[in-house]
């Protein structure tokens, strides 16, 4: 009780003393009732009043709170009211003072432990879980703190702070929470290692390495990693991808949680952030510790994610304060445990030496050291000596020998002899440490950082063994090494700090520290410490160490710093977030505690007690000057802060404000290297180095010696002192001074960091010159060597002798490269070495670069580098990933950058050495300049750098291009001006537009062909159905085709057509797509063909026998202006060939051309042969809407991080340009969709309203979301977001559409592919990054302009916008291309080149090229024909001299004919001129397949192939080569193919071929997809294999082989019905799986009267038909156990649905023993014995017959109604008609005899096949299949027994005959 009643007095005596408001700590804390403290505190005001001042007794009538887990014994002691004053104390009981001449001694005597409590249990290990029990191996039970902390931090996800003595065990503590968070990711016995990771905060990189072995070791049983992340310890991406515990020093995980960018992963994954020493809040480094935490705390609030934060410190006194810091609850949370709970208590020494001289001072220190050391060695403890630098270690163990030698007590120290000290003796003799060898008999030694590692743990084992009395050591071993010893004596406060640059006295945590050694827990009852200083500090530390001060926090100094971080990180975005986010910091709980410390009135506290105002004006005065830095831009009108360049490189790099000032003040582009460190040695950083006297010497000695350059400032100077230390220790020069030496650390660490920021910023100020310079410095500070030494001297393996000789026969690596090794051995008069100099010279990196150049405009390049890596690959020096360079473009003249990136040479490209192409554009002036440089430099290697120059010589400019049409001040024509009131009654508007009223006349009332050029939404739709509408009215019988790039525009204009078209005007309209294809009756019928490229040019391709393709008369092409894309020339190819077509059935066609605005209309109207009155092109601004547009950069090499940097920005643009309208955003993968909207979810949930993008009653909204399949999809509605990309089910789809339209949602997040496809506006459309990965080269690639265009073009909606906009979030590198090509038109260019092989074959094969002149005229119907001749330098071409041109061409067709040629595909005549197509041609150009697919079928294909050689050939088709790899998909792959049944070659991972044989084997075996990208993925992949199976199937039929058809049969079933051969047939019906099969092998029918069948088992799907003999009630009562009714009726519907076809066969050809006319022998197909004769049919030899085959279908009489020609395939994405292959083989040769496809069978379908009989006459069997092309287990296979004998004369005289008039007919 009366401990209870203790505690709340001290604390009442606190709230008292910091005079604070109760609500206060009510601010963190969760279960206070404010109202309810302001009583309780009134109510204890007014009874002060009455109480003397003085009196004991005052403060029993205050009840206080008491916290459960509060252990604090000076409570008590607080209660005198000398307490107040803060400078007097009452010391603890029994303290002993003795004061001599020397030195006055205080003791303080070790407390007594406390008692056990009642409700204090121990926790034994073997009661754990087994996660427990593994991780505590080898221990009994937890110690008594960590029992008590136990349930809370073992069971809880509470955030806890707990205080304890040192070596209180708080390590382990931190392992429970680790093991709690663990055990919350252990799931059926596994743990999913990658849903968290753990940080443990240790505040030195000693203790970060203690503790990595420490938590290693114990979690090594769970296989968890741990990693150390320190200044010293990189780790690469994946190596922390792969780590789940990280175990960091505070600067670094600041600077990692800083990078939004590649960590963002990161940081969204730590589930527990653990803070070890929070202490140190109140030291210099504390504002690190304030910034994580409120980094921290933020992110759990705006991401609603939990993040358990532990706090360990020592006692400290305020602990309230840091526990609402770190929010945690104090009623459960909070563990506070004095002096009384050290493991072994702690007896304490203060020794004040009097004397004031120093020498005499340090010599009684010694005198005074020596006594202690003596006492407690007589006494048999071991003792440490901790003095405060290392060169004093050796001082002091020697002065204590030489006086225990003096005083003849040297016996006592020496180390007791046995066999183990022998052991030890020798082991010492080894080490290579003089003093260690020569102090080790003594009984001493010394440890220091200094030393070796090798040493340090000698001296510390022998040291635990008893070999070693005394140890001298600095303090790093307190912190570092885990050493105890009875007694510790701290020998002098004074301590040299390099970042103070002067000696400053040793800090509190420091002695605690230290103390916390005393006393080894298994032997001693007590420990002692000792502190000797001086008498003036006695009292100081008298006071620190018994009743410390509170701690304050020193987050103001750095408010600047921090707040560019959180601003740069894009968390804080305004001042009212600024204000929230100081009210995360410790500084703030201070604030409110201690106004006054912070210069705070208690008046204005008290108007303000959640200092508000006083944040708001820290903010603004920082805020300005940030600004005034460049770092930030803020406007205090709207207190908006938005980051720059410099402000992001400024925290990135932890570079400090002032610092950034200076560089403002003395940077510019023309600085030498010498200004360089100059510069640098003014850094804010280095402040605190001075110049001491003692060092002014050998500074100068170091000046003289190795320097390089000069310094200014010389040695008496700060600034001048810095610089000589980097330069000394760039030179590698060796110094004697300890300070020097620290201090010389100290600059190394900070210069390389500083000189890096300074680089980023010449980059991206775009100075070469420095740039470079800068570049080159931070390698040379990194690598300790000057520029110009030999950059072989960055191996270490070289011997020094050889690399200084090397220098001196001045050999450059070039010169090297081009030597032997003999010779370089010679040279080096070492004939050994010549080999290892050749290989380091192979290895250091280097590059080739090859660059191309493009003009696109007259004033912007597109250049294309390629880049070789050109040097061997070895792990020891280049590691495993890649070696990163930084590539710019400078133009010497102007000296300027033109664009940089950064660029990694991957080790598989090395090794491989394969060239990576980067593409790029670059601004050229006129006049041209004569040259620009490409300089590529490697980030890490001296010496390793390429440049390639761009030459202006033989560039030619495309020629300037035509103005824009004006548009015309014209009336708005009304809608009558129709003239038909059908026509107009389509139209919802009453006045057509003016770009419409202007066009109008051209396109309505004449033929000749028109080019709209007009920007997106101006109503070019419109213009297509004028012209449309012109055909119907003039011609009528004829068609229009209208031709759009993308099925899904296709979709959209059929869904508006089939309404608006077919039904009103009662015109037939039709869809054409890959998807939809329609039989030819139908097509035939129609007015109007909306079809998409690639079909009309597989369509048109063979016009002479289709006759609707010869009947059209227009074709309007919209999006025209993709001619300059990907699929391009497709649509050069539809053109020239209409234009082909009608120039030779002298039928007109008019071309109508719709596309956005052109730069270069002119000579697309040329091609498209259109004269001055059909060229409309008007420029981007005559927009319906006027649209603004907004370009921001992003800086960031990669991708990943880059686009989650974009997040923000995207959401501030929609909260300040468009709250409350619709916004799309337009992303470049499903990936990208969902991570954004998840983040923009993140965003919404720190809102007041966080459903304010919800447009609706949220309950609706619930039940449309049950609607919805996809989750994430789910989620996303809910807060008024939709997603919309090609992965979603056609549903889902259509719900997001329609939800948008209807403003249902405000938020759409789409891929690219949506600003085509369909036409929704958006008042803003965001365009969130502009490059995709394309997996055919396996990096991001710039979207096309035109899609950037297109995007943006739907941004503002004609019926409610006046303005609409636009936001385009761009790499910072193309932010300039983008500013101009958004407002100035891109030329389109051709890109015919790359596919000229496919469509010359198409047209060989077709019949329209016969010669290679033929193939020169169809080049010159092309587009790029006009191209070429006005921007021949964009294709290479040299002059446009007539001659050359003409080489150029024939060069490029003879190209492509040969390419043709190889591929089997053409014939070229022995003329050399005349062209024949060949099969492999034809089949190429039929089924629409890339030549290299026909050549690889050819190569590849063999007689008799099995179904998975087959599946290998097929997804190796060209086809697939686009087919994308994404990001990590290489490993996905992997996981994907080990639970697959075909074996792949491992190292293809990354191949698209190996991808599409994965996704079809999951296909086929129904395997789970790792994400949704790969369901569209297979759909893409299903799509082209039946394409490419029926071309196989060709090819095998054509060269005869039974084997390999009757296999792609076969095939084609399996991939349409998504289940191997092997699989029973059963499994094709749906929901029938593996186990269900027992069902119908058990099935016994109901036998009634004779219509028993004796079958029992069911195998296969015609037994299955046969059994149910269409009554669907057979088939449930088979199945009804196991399935329910739906699933039964979806399973019934297919099997109702399979066709049952019955044959009959028969032979027709001429006999010449028959009578006339009966030329038909009918044969029978019931099986039968061969040795029946009468089986045999007659026929003569060498003959050609004709197989007739009646294929008649049998109706079970359970359709109503039309039937279907469909076939059913649920698992394939495209409906597929129903067909079947019939194929004449003979077993026995395992030759094809003929082949023939048929389609639907609706009734009765007769099919024949003409063969000639063999030349030999005898008995041959030949055997008819009857293949499904779409079902499994259904073929039909029937022998024919022929009996051939020899011919007759008749029929051959008939055969002469007729081949006699068959060659007139000929001829």
């Amino acid at each position: 009780m009366k401990q209870y009643r203790r505690e709340e007095k001290r604390i009442a005596r606190r709230e008292k003393k910091s005079g604070e408001d109760a609500e206060v700590s009510g601010d963190g804390l969760m279960g206070f009732d404010p109202k309810e403290l302001r009583i309780h505190r009134e109510q204890a005001l007014l009874n002060a009043r009455s109480v003397p001042i003085l009196s004991r007794q005052r403060d029993m009538d205050i009840e206080k709170i008491r916290y459960p887990h509060v252990y604090d014994s000076q409570a008590e002691a607080r209660k005198t009211s000398a307490f107040i004053a803060g400078a007097k104390m009452i010391l603890p009981e029994g303290i002993q003072r003795e004061n001599n001449k020397l030195y006055e001694e205080v003791r303080i005597p070790y407390s007594e432990p406390m008692p056990v409590g009642l409700e204090e249990k121990p926790v034994y290990i073997q009661d754990l879980d087994e996660i427990g029990q593994l991780a505590f191996k080898g221990m009994r039970r937890l110690n008594r703190i960590q029992s008590i902390v136990f349930e809370t931090a073992y069971n809880t996800n509470e955030n806890m702070l707990i205080c304890a003595p040192t070596g209180a065990g708080k390590t382990n503590i931190a392992m429970l929470t680790v093991l709690h968070e663990i055990r919350q990711h252990f799931q059926q016995g596994v743990i999913k290692k990658n849903e968290f990771k753990i940080v443990y905060v240790a505040p030195m990189k000693a203790l970060a390495a203690e503790m990595t072995n420490y938590f290693s070791k114990r979690l090594e049983p769970l296989g968890i990693i741990v990693k150390e992340l320190t200044g010293d310890m990189q780790l690469s991406k994946n190596e922390i991808l792969r780590t789940q515990m990280l175990v960091t020093t505070p600067e670094k995980w600041d600077v990692v949680t800083r990078k939004s960018v590649g960590d963002v992963a990161l940081s969204q994954i730590v589930k527990l952030l653990i803070l070890d020493e929070v202490h140190l809040l109140h030291e210099d480094r504390g504002p690190v510790l304030e910034s994580i935490v409120a980094r921290t705390l933020r992110q759990v609030e705006s991401t609603q994610s939990m993040i358990r934060i532990l706090g360990l410190s020592a006692t400290l006194p305020n602990y309230l304060d840091v526990a609402t810091f770190l929010h945690v609850n104090p009623y459960i949370g909070l563990f506070y445990f004095d002096g009384r709970f050290r493991p072994v208590p702690l007896g304490q020494t203060f020794l004040g030496i009097k004397s004031a001289n120093k020498m005499q001072q340090l010599n009684n220190m010694d005198e005074v050291c020596y006594e202690s050391v003596l006492k407690q060695v007589k006494a048999g403890h071991q003792v440490m000596v901790f003095v405060h630098a290392r060169n004093a270690t050796v001082r002091t163990a020697m002065s204590l020998i030489e006086r225990a030698k003096n005083c003849g007590q040297i016996f006592c120290f020496l180390p007791t002899q046995g066999p183990e000290y022998g052991h030890a003796e020798k082991q010492v003799q080894k080490s290579r440490n003089k003093q260690v060898r020569e102090l080790f008999p003594d009984g001493f030694s010394i440890h220091h950082a200094g030393m070796l590692r090798q040493d340090r743990n000698l001296v510390e084992n022998l040291f635990s063994n008893g070999h070693i009395k005394v140890l001298v050591c600095t303090a790093t071993l307190a912190w570092g090494v885990n050493l105890p010893a009875h007694a510790v004596i701290i020998k002098g406060t004074q301590i040299y700090a390099a970042k103070r640059g002067s000696f400053v006295d040793l800090g509190i945590l420091d002695v605690m520290q230290i103390f916390g050694r005393a006393g080894r827990p298994q032997f001693d009852k007590f420990g002692e410490g000792v502190i000797i200083t001086t008498h003036d500090k006695l009292s100081h530390y008298l006071t620190l160490l018994t009743q410390q001060n509170p701690i304050e926090s020193q987050f103001l100094e750095s408010l600047a710093d921090n707040l560019n971080a959180e601003i740069a990180l894009g968390t804080v975005t305004n001042v009212e977030e600024a204000v929230k986010w100081i009210s995360y910091t410790y500084l703030y709980v201070r604030m409110r505690a201690n106004p006054l410390v912070y210069g705070i009135s208690h008046k204005a506290y008290q108007i303000d007690p959640t200092l508000r105002k006083h944040r708001e004006q820290l903010v603004i005065e920082v805020g300005r000057k940030l600004d005034k830095a460049q770092m930030i831009r803020f406007e205090e009108r709207t207190g908006y802060f938005s980051s720059t360049d410099l402000g992001r490189t400024a925290s990135h790099y932890y570079i400090k404000y002032n610092t950034i000032e200076t560089f403002n003040e003395l940077f510019d582009a023309h600085k030498t290297e010498g200004d360089i460190f100059a510069i640098v040695s003014k850094a804010e950083e280095f402040d605190q180095i001075k110049v001491r006297e003692e060092e002014i010497e050998e500074l100068d000695a170091l000046l003289n010696n190795f320097c390089e350059l000069s310094a200014p400032g010389g040695v008496e100077n700060s600034y001048g002192k810095i610089n000589i230390l980097l330069q000394t220790y760039i030179s590698r020069g060796e110094m004697d001074s300890f300070s020097l030496i620290s201090d010389s650390a100290y600059v190394a660490q900070n210069a390389a960091r500083i000189v890096r920021a300074l680089f980023e910023i010449a980059l991206r100020k775009r100075w070469p010159t420095m740039t470079y310079r800068l570049l080159n410095l931070s390698k040379v500070i990194d690598k300790r060597l000057w520029g110009w030494a030999s950059p072989l001297r960055q191996f270490s393996v070289l011997p020094p002798h050889i690399l200084t000789r090397l220098e001196e026969k001045k050999l450059t690596v070039d010169k090297l490269k081009d030597m032997r090794k003999d010779e370089i051995g010679h040279i080096l008069h070492h004939v050994n070495i010549g080999l290892k100099v050749k290989q380091c010279v192979h290895q250091i990196p280097s590059v080739m670069m090859e660059a191309s150049i493009q003009p696109i405009t007259r004033t912007v390049l597109r250049v294309t580098l390629s880049i070789y890596p050109d040097f061997t690959w070895n792990d020891q020096v280049h590691g495993t990933v890649g070696e990163p360079w930084w590539i710019w473009v400078e133009d010497p003249t102007n000296d300027h950058i033109y664009h940089s990136e950064y660029f990694l040479a991957l080790k598989k490209q090395v090794i491989s050495k394969e060239a990576q192409l980067l593409v790029f554009t670059i601004p050229i002036f006129e006049p041209l300049p004569s040259q620009y440089y490409i300089r590529a430099v490697s980030d890490r290697w001296l010496g390793a750098e390429a440049v390639c120059i761009i030459n202006f010589q033989h560039l030619i400019l495309p020629e300037r291009h035509p103005p824009h049409t004006e548009l015309l001040d014209l009336q708005p024509l009304p809608v009558t001006a129709l003239g038909c009131k059908a026509y107009e009654a389509l139209y919802n508007f009453s006045h057509f537009n003016p770009v419409q009223t202007q066009i109008f006349h051209t396109l309505y009332h004449t033929d000749c062909n028109v080019l709209l050029g007009a920007p997106t939404g101006s109503g070019k739709t419109v213009a297509a159905e004028l012209a449309i509408f012109r055909v119907f009215n003039k011609y009528p019988t004829s068609k229009a085709v209208y031709i759009a790039p993308l099925k899904a525009l296709v979709r959209e204009r059929m869904d508006d057509w089939k309404v608006r078209i077919e039904e009103k005007l009662g015109k037939r309209v039709i869809e054409l797509t890959g998807d939809v294809t329609p039989d030819m009756k139908s097509i035939a019928q129609a007015d109007l063909i909306v079809t998409t490229p690639e079909k009309w040019d597989g369509v048109s391709r063979s016009w002479q026998n289709r006759n609707y393709v010869q009947q059209v008369t227009i074709l309007i092409i919209d999006e025209i202006h993709l001619l300059g894309e990907e699929r391009g020339p497709v649509l050069e190819v539809i053109v020239s060939r209409t234009n082909f077509i009608s120039s030779h059935t002298e039928k007109p066609v008019r071309i109508v051309g719709l596309s956005t605005a052109l730069a270069n209309a002119r000579d697309l109207a040329d091609w498209l042969n259109i004269k001055q009155m059909g060229l409309f092109n008007f420029r981007p601004s005559v927009r319906p809407v006027p649209l603004e547009v907004h370009i921001q950069g992003f800086p960031g090499q990669h991708y990943c991080p880059r686009m989650a940097s974009m997040n923000k920005p995207a959401f501030q643009a929609i909260r300040s340009h468009s709250p409350a309208k619709p916004v799309l955003i337009f992303v470049s993968s499903r990936r990208q969709t969902r991570l954004t909207a998840l983040e923009l979810i993140a965003f919404l949930a720190t809102e007041e309203d966080p459903k304010q993008w919800l447009n609706m009653d949220e309950r609706e909204m619930e039940n449309i979301i049950g609607t919805v399949r996809d989750s994430n999809l789910k989620l996303t509605l809910a807060f008024g977001i939709g997603m919309h990309h090609a992965g979603l089910h056609e549903r889902d789809r259509k719900t997001v559409e329609e939800l948008f339209v209807n403003c249902k949602v405000q938020v759409l997040i789409a891929t690219s592919t949506l600003a085509w496809g369909v036409n929704f506006p958006a008042h803003l459309v965001i365009i969130k990054g502009t490059e995709y990965y394309d997996g055919k080269t396996r990096r991001y690639v710039d979207f096309p302009i035109t899609d950037v265009l297109q995007m943006m073009g739907r941004a503002g909606r004609p019926q409610f916008d006046d303005q609409g906009k636009a936001v385009i979030l761009v790499h910072d590198i193309k932010k300039d291309f983008y500013k101009k090509f958004l407002y100035e038109p891109f030329p389109v260019e051709s890109s015919l080149l790359g596919v000229l092989s496919d469509h010359l074959n198409a047209e060989i094969a077709g019949g329209t090229i016969t010669s290679k002149q033929d193939a020169m005229d169809y080049i010159t119907w092309t587009y790029f024909f006009r191209r070429l001749i006005m921007n021949p330098s964009y294709y290479n071409l040299g002059d446009v001299s007539h001659d050359s041109v003409n080489k150029f061409l024939s060069h490029l067709i003879e190209k492509s004919l040969v390419e043709l040629e190889l591929s089997y595909c053409i014939e070229i005549g022995e003329d050399n001129r005349s062209i024949e197509p060949l099969t492999y041609g034809r089949i190429a150009s039929y089924y629409y397949l890339k030549h290299q697919t026909v050549k690889m079928f050819k190569d590849r294909l063999k007689p008799e192939c099995t179904i998975e050689e087959l599946l290998s050939i097929l997804s190796d088709a060209e086809e697939y080569t686009d087919l994308p790899v994404r990001h990590n998909e290489d490993h996905m792959n992997s996981e994907l193919a080990k639970c697959l049944p075909v074996e792949l070659n491992p190292h293809s991972f990354d191949s698209p071929h190996t991808k599409a044989h994965l996704l079809l084997q999951a296909h086929l075996s129904r395997a789970m997809l790792p994400c949704p990208d790969y369901d569209t993925d297979t759909k893409t992949v299903l799509d082209q294999a039946l394409r490419v199976c029926q071309a196989m199937l060709d090819v095998a039929a054509n060269q005869g082989w039974l084997v390999t058809a009757l296999n792609i049969t076969n095939l084609v079933q399996m991939v349409i019905q998504g289940r191997w051969l092997k699989d029973s047939s059963l499994l094709t019906l749906p929901n029938i799986e593996q186990h269900h099969l027992h069902l119908f092998r058990k099935w016994k029918p109901i036998i009634k009267g004779s219509r028993a069948r004796c079958r029992t088992s069911i195998e296969c799907l015609p037994e299955l038909i046969h059994a149910c003999g269409g009554k669907d009630h057979i088939f449930s009562s088979m199945v009804e156990k196991e399935l329910q009714a739906t699933k039964t009726k979806q399973a019934w519907n297919f099997l109702s649905r399979l066709p049952v076809i019955n044959v009959g066969i028969s032979v027709k050809g001429s006999w010449d023993d028959l009578v006339e006319g009966h030329n038909e022998l009918s044969v029978s197909t019931l099986t039968a014995d061969k040795r029946d004769d009468n089986r045999w049919i007659k026929l003569h030899a060498d003959q050609e017959y004709v197989l007739q085959v009646s294929l008649q279908r049998v109706h079970f009489g359970f359709h109503k109604g039309k039937q279907e020609s469909s076939a059913v395939t649920p698992r394939f994405p495209k409906s597929k008609d129903e067909g079947w292959f019939l194929i004449l083989g003979e077993v026995d040769k395992r030759e094809l005899i003929a082949l023939k496809r048929v389609g639907y069978v609706r009734n009765h379908h007769v099919a024949s096949l003409s063969f000639f009989t063999p030349e030999i006459p005898g008995r041959y069997i030949f055997t008819l299949y009857l293949m499904s092309d779409c079902y499994l287990g259904l073929d039909q296979q029937y022998d024919i027994y022929l009996n051939v004998t020899q011919e007759s004369i008749s029929t051959q005289v008939n055969m002469e005959v007729s081949n006699a008039f068959t060659d007139l007919a000929v001829k």
